[in-house]
Order: C-alpha cells, then structure tokens, then sequence
C-alpha cells in the first residue's frame, strides 16, 4: 500500500468519524423535538379549548350584553313618560299657585277693608242683637268650600 492510500484511507476514517459525530448531534436534536412536539401539541389542544371557551363566553356576553340594552331602552321609554307626566303636573301646580296666590292676595285685601272702623252700622246691629247672642255669625268650617278653607289656612300662615 502506498502512502497516498494510506492517507487517503485516513481522510476517509476522518470523515467517516465526523459524520458519526454529526449523526448522533442529529439523533439528539431529533428525540428532543419529538419529546417538545409532543409538549407543543397539549399546548395547542389546550389553547384550542381555551379558545372554545372564550368564544362561549363571548357569545354569554353578548346575550347578557343585549338583554341589558333592552332593560336600559324600557327603563328610557319609562323615564320619558314620567317626564312628561311630571311637566303636565307641575304646570297644573303652577296655576293652582297662582290661583292660591291670587285667592290669598284677595283675602288680605278683603281682610284690610275689614279691619276699616266702620262704627255706627256695627254699633246700631249689635244694640239690636239680643243679650248673650253672639256678636257675628261664624259659618261652620263644615259650611265653607275646600277653596275657602285653603284660603283661611293660607290667611292664616300669611300672619
């Protein structure tokens, strides 16, 4: 055997050693892909579940979501019927203001002119009022309006 053939039987063992080497690297780098695939494949069952369960929950959401929204639009028509009745009433109650404080203003008025000494006519109708008869006839509170019992309680407040 000559020297070339010995050294090309080397370079040939060396390269026969090298793919070895390179073959076992391989064999490794393969069991552990197979080992993370398989871990990599429950995370991917897990994240599928996973996003089956978010996809109901949003769906759930959505329903619950809805179901608010028409709640909120009864609770609207509701409120603006309210409204409405409300401004109607107070507008009746403004007049029926109005109405008191004109009745109230009359009543002082009327009340003033009273309390003007008109002497000779109330002394000349109590002379020829019997003895113990009361001095002027009182209605019965019973005998007077709701709109006269409202102003004699307004009058009343007023002093």
């Amino acid at each position: 055997m000559s020297g070339m053939e010995w050294l090309l039987e080397l370079v040939l063992i060396g390269l026969l050693a090298a793919t070895l080497v390179h073959a076992l690297r391989l064999e490794r780098a393969l069991g552990l892909l197979k080992r993370d695939r398989a871990t990599l494949e429950e995370m991917i069952a897990g994240f599928n579940a996973s996003t089956r369960e978010a996809e109901g929950g949003i769906a759930r959401l959505r329903e619950v979501a809805d179901g608010a929204g028409r709640q909120i639009a009864r609770h609207i028509q509701l409120a603006q019927e309210l409204k409405g009745d409300l401004g109607y009433l107070v507008e009746r109650g403004e007049k029926l203001a109005d109405r008191l404080d004109r009745a109230a203003r009359a009543g002082r008025a009327a009340a003033e002119d009273d309390r003007t000494p008109t002497y000779a006519p109330r002394i000349a109708s109590l002379a020829a009022m019997p003895a113990g008869a009361p001095a002027e006839p009182e209605p019965s509170p019973r005998g007077r309006s709701q709109a006269e019992r409202d102003l004699m309680k307004a009058l009343r407040m007023a002093r």
